[in-house]
């Protein structure tokens, strides 16, 4: 293996950055050396299963298709790859001599707008993971189809999972190896004809393939993916869920599991319904994501000269693939009342301990509404689209969403007004058809309640506002045999008498 030491020491030097002082960001593949504005990538010499970056050729093609693949959703971050390049008076970068490595040099962004940085300082907040999962949405929308099976895609990376943990024994645990082998190549066998047909359908794509918080910034506000997968082509062609599925497994395993099932909501609501019966492969995608990165945790270790450091994370997220491979059975929860009654932010506080992480997927009537209508959530809409025959459409949506989710074993909390008990009935004859039992919870509160919540919102899904809680409460909606609860206090106290009232699943 090529001694980098050379290039290492020139790059990590302020006198080659003007004196800029230099910070070092290591991972199992990659050096970065950050100076001033700017930041320079070079490959590590390694060579695994999946990746061999050991000759100066091969890093400095992978580096032009990091370029490639970079540049186009990040603009603002991709320069260019240069050499460090030996001259009569030494190393010098860009310089015309003899490569001694390549380095792609890029505009550096602040620390802080890392999506990772932003998690960490609990400024996720749920407006920024519903940005984010229209963001992902967008990439996979202009990833380019490629033909590839997608059962075969899964196959190979357990294979792979199962050469490298052969050896990680001692840092995974024999049983715990076994076990996650074992339960993901019975849940891929299941899933086969699933995921072949999403390959003939144009959901296997040249995907992002790394797409964790690390590997996402703001920029103006909006969040940008960055270094996609680039070393090999094989492993970043995947099914546009399995690519999210990294965010999601990643979001869940910081402790933000209701910020992961929000992204994943926006994802679903952008796709218009189309992916919402692939679902059924996401608890095996999110298994194979966690196994992943415990695999990389260990390497990375091993890369730094520091085995063992990251044992117990890693046997963790290996914990975490096989909970994943054993999901509960899904859920029909309703959430009905007046607008103003907290339906949304029930729901939401509901869903992420509903079933597998990242929870239910919640169905809200406003954004199906702006959804079929082709607007933005938060762009109001004039009183036509309130009209029956457009409320019964947002009904049927809603609940033929609610439907595809089920059968593919995902749970449902449904969250709109339900006052017409027609509504009530075909949410219960949804259930019944999935064998399930419709859990319905109707939310009370006084009408001064309901305006002055409805009159202080901004930003948000709903146009109701006083005029349309006055006509509601006209026309004497009823909870029929839903759970009747009062809303009136603090919002952590509803949710949890409504937790108390759902009971266990």
């Amino acid at each position: 293996m090529q001694d980098q030491t050379e290039a290492v020491r020139f790059l990590s030097d302020p006198a080659t950055h003007q004196g800029q002082p230099v910070e070092v960001v290591e991972t199992h593949g990659a050096l970065v050396f950050l100076a001033g504005r700017e930041a320079f990538k070079i490959k590590r010499a390694v060579r695994y299963d999946y990746m061999d970056l050991s000759t100066l050729e091969r890093r400095h093609r992978m580096l032009l298709r990091e370029l490639e693949l970079n540049r186009p959703p990040a603009p603002g971050i991709y320069r260019d790859v240069v050499a460090v390049a030996r001259e009569a008076e030494g190393l010098a970068l860009g310089g015309k001599g003899e490569p001694v490595e390549w380095v792609l040099r890029m505009w550096r962004f602040p620390a802080e707008d890392e999506l990772s940085a932003v998690a960490e300082r609990g400024a996720l907040d749920d407006r920024l993971a519903a940005r984010l999962g229209r963001a992902v949405a967008n990439y996979h929308r202009a990833a380019p189809r490629r033909e590839a099976d997608g059962d075969r895609l899964i196959a190979e990376i357990l294979d792979e999972l199962a050469r490298v943990f052969a050896g990680m024994e001692v840092a995974l645990g024999r049983e715990r190896i076994a076990r996650f082998d074992a339960d993901a190549r019975a849940a891929l066998a299941r899933l086969a004809p699933l995921l072949g047909r999403r390959s003939v359908e144009g959901r296997v794509r040249r995907c992002h393939g790394d797409l964790h918080l690390r590997n996402l910034v703001l920029i103006e506000g909006e969040p940008v993916p960055f270094d996609a997968l680039e070393f090999d082509e094989r492993l970043g062609t995947c099914d546009i869920l399995y690519d999210l599925a990294f965010l999601l497994m990643d979001l869940d395993h910081r402790g933000l599991t209701r910020a992961a099932g929000i992204a994943l909501g926006a994802w679903l609501l952008a796709a218009a319904g189309t992916e919402d019966s692939g679902l059924a492969a996401l608890p095996l995608f999110l298994a194979v994501r966690a196994a992943i990165r415990a695999m990389v945790l260990v390497q990375t270790d091993t890369a730094r000269g520091a085995p063992g450091h990251s044992d117990t994370e890693a046997r963790h997220l290996l914990d975490e693939a096989c909970r994943a491979l054993s999901p509960p059975p899904p859920r029909l929860i309703a959430v009905g009342g007046v607008s103003g009654s907290g339906k949304t932010l029930l729901a939401a506080s509901l869903a992420p301990g509903v079933g597998l992480p990242p929870g239910a997927v919640h169905l809200r009537s406003d954004l199906e509404r702006k959804a079929l209508a082709g607007v933005a959530a938060d762009r109001h809409l004039p009183g036509a689209a309130y009209a029956d025959e457009a409320r019964r459409r947002v009904y049927r949506r809603m609940l033929d969403r609610a439907g595809a989710l089920l059968r593919a074993g995902w749970p449902v909390i449904l969250d709109a007004t339900f006052l017409d008990p027609a509504d009530r009935e075909a949410a219960q004859d949804l259930a019944r058809a999935c064998g399930l039992r419709l859990e319905g919870i109707w939310l009370e509160t006084s009408p001064e309640v309901l305006v002055e919540r409805v009159t202080s919102r901004q930003g948000d899904a709903s146009d109701a506002d006083e005029a349309v809680v006055r006509a509601q409460l006209g026309r004497h909606p009823g909870a029929g045999d839903w759970i009747l609860l009062d809303a009136t206090g603090p919002a952590d106290e509803v949710v949890e008498a409504v937790r108390r009232a759902l009971g266990p699943a």
